[in-house]
C-alpha cells in the first residue's frame, strides 16, 4: 500500500484558495474514486474535494474554517501501489503531510523552497452556495477537466449527462459511458463555421441577457420602399434607424469593462446572413453618417459576398450591434443572442396584416405590423433604457423619409 496526498484542487480560473467548512469522512474510512471527502468554500461557491481513487483515509491535516491555497495537502489516503503508479506518484518518496503553517504542494511530487512556504491565509467572507442539482453549477474534478480538454469539450456538452456521483456529480465513469453511447449513434463532423458559432454563443451566454419587444407599423416603410431603386429590405431601414438612435446616445451600445462603460468609437452595425451550416455577420461602417439610399447597394453587395463566403477583411468584425431579420423565416417573434463582444442585437419579425383602430374614421383599418425585439446585456442596460431605445428605433422607422 502507498500513501498519496489529498490536494486542494483548482476550483476555478480565478480561485487561489478555499476554506474548509466540513469534513465528509474521518480517519480510517474507506473511500471510492471521486467520492466527496470534504466541503470547501471559495468567494464564489461551495464545492467539494474528492478522492482521486479508491483507498482508506489515513490522515486529515486540514483544519475547519481555515483557508488553504490551491495545491495544499489536506490529508492522505492509503491506496494500492498500482493506483499510485497510475496517478504518477512515487511510492518510495511520499511527501510529508502539510499543516496550516507548512509548505503547500502545488502538484503531486513537487517541492517548494523554504522562502516560498505558505503564509497564514485569512478565511474570506463566505459566498453563496451553488445547489448541487443546478445544471452547469456542479464542480468538475481536475481529472474530468483534463479529459474534457483532451477531447476539446466544454461543460455545456455534458448538459444531458446524468451524474451518478455524490450530489448528482458527473464522474469520470459517467463521462466515459456517455462517450461510449455516443459512438452507437450516427455521427457527422460539425463544420468549422458551426463550431465557431457554437463557441460564440457559449461565450455570449455567460452574461445575463434579457429581451424587450414592441410592435411597429410598417406601412410607411413599405410605401417608401416603392419609391426606391434598388428597393431596400426592412433590414436596411432597421439598420439605419438603430444607427441614428445610437448616434444620439451611444451608452446603450457600450461594453462594461470592470467599473467603466466603454463607449463605441464608431457606429458600425452588423447584420445576420444565413450561410451553409451557420451565420455570418457582415458589417456596415459608420451607418449613422450614411443616408439610407447610400446603404442599399453596400448592403446587397455584402449579402451576396457573405452567401459566397467571400467577405473582405474590412467587412467583418467590430460591429457595436447586430440586426437580425428573423422574419425572413416566417417568424413573428424570437430572441436573438448578441455576439460576445456586443451588448445589443435588434430583431425583426415577419410583417402581418392586423386591424388598427382609427380614431378619425371611427373604425378599424388594416395595417402591416411586425414585432421588433431588442436583446441586451442586462449588466449594461436595464429594461427601461432598453425600452426607450427600442421605442426610438420604432419612431425613426415610422418616418423613413428622414432616414
Amino acid at each position: 500500500m502507498t500513501p498519496i496526498p489529498l490536494i486542494m484542487p483548482q476550483l476555478g480560473e480565478s480561485i487561489a484558495e478555499a476554506t474548509v467548512i466540513k469534513f465528509l469522512v474521518k480517519v480510517g474510512d474507506a473511500v471510492e474514486a471521486d467520492q466527496d471527502v470534504m466541503e470547501v468554500e471559495t468567494s464564489k461557491a461551495t464545492m467539494t474535494v474528492t478522492s482521486p481513487c479508491r483507498g482508506r483515509v489515513t490522515d486529515v491535516s486540514a483544519q475547519l474554517n481555515e483557508s488553504y491555497p490551491v495545491g495544499s495537502v489536506l490529508g492522505y489516503l492509503e491506496v494500492t501501489t498500482a493506483d499510485a503508479a497510475r496517478l504518477g506518484i512515487d511510492a518510495n518518496g511520499p511527501a510529508k503531510v502539510a499543516s496550516s503553517a507548512e509548505t503547500p504542494m502545488p502538484s503531486l511530487g513537487s517541492t517548494i523552497p523554504p522562502s516560498e512556504r505558505k503564509q497564514t491565509v485569512q478565511p474570506r467572507v463566505r459566498g453563496l452556495p451553488v445547489p448541487a442539482h443546478v445544471v452547469g453549477a456542479s464542480y468538475m474534478s481536475p481529472r474530468m477537466k483534463a479529459r474534457m480538454d483532451e477531447l476539446g469539450l466544454h461543460a455545456a456538452d455534458l448538459a444531458g449527462v446524468a451524474g451518478s456521483g455524490a450530489g448528482g456529480r458527473v464522474t469520470i465513469k459517467d463521462f466515459e459511458k456517455f462517450l461510449a453511447n455516443l459512438e452507437k449513434n450516427k455521427l457527422s463532423p460539425a463544420s468549422s463555421m458551426r463550431v465557431a458559432v457554437a463557441d460564440a454563443m457559449r461565450r455570449s451566454w455567460t452574461r445575463p441577457l434579457a429581451t424587450v419587444g414592441l410592435p411597429v407599423i410598417l406601412d410607411a416603410v413599405l410605401a417608401h420602399r416603392k419609391t426606391c431603386l434598388p428597393k431596400p429590405g426592412p433590414t436596411v431601414y432597421a439598420l439605419r434607424a438603430l444607427a441614428l438612435a445610437l448616434a444620439e446616445n451611444s451608452a446603450p451600445a457600450g461594453r462594461l469593462i470592470g467599473a467603466h462603460i466603454v463607449h463605441p468609437a464608431a457606429i458600425d452595425i452588423g447584420f445576420a446572413v444565413e450561410a451553409d451550416d451557420g451565420v455570418l455577420v457582415p458589417v456596415l461602417r459608420q451607418v449613422d453618417q450614411c443616408p439610407l439610399r447610400d446603404l442599399i447597394h453596400r448592403y446587397h453587395t455584402l449579402v451576396e459576398l457573405a452567401r459566397q463566403r467571400q467577405l473582405p477583411a474590412g467587412a467583418t468584425g467590430g460591429p457595436i450591434a447586430t440586426v437580425s431579420n428573423y422574419g425572413t423565416f416566417g417568424l413573428t417573434w424570437a430572441t436573438p443572442i448578441p455576439l460576445p463582444e456586443q451588448t445589443l442585437v435588434l430583431g425583426m419579425g415577419a410583417a402581418r396584416q392586423t386591424p388598427l383602430w382609427d380614431e378619425t374614421q371611427g373604425r378599424f383599418v388594416p395595417v402591416m405590423e411586425a414585432n421588433l425585439t431588442l436583446s441586451f446585456d442586462h449588466r449594461v442596460l436595464d429594461g427601461g433604457a432598453a425600452g426607450r431605445l427600442l421605442t426610438r428605433v420604432a419612431a425613426l422607422m415610422a418616418e423613413p423619409d428622414k432616414l
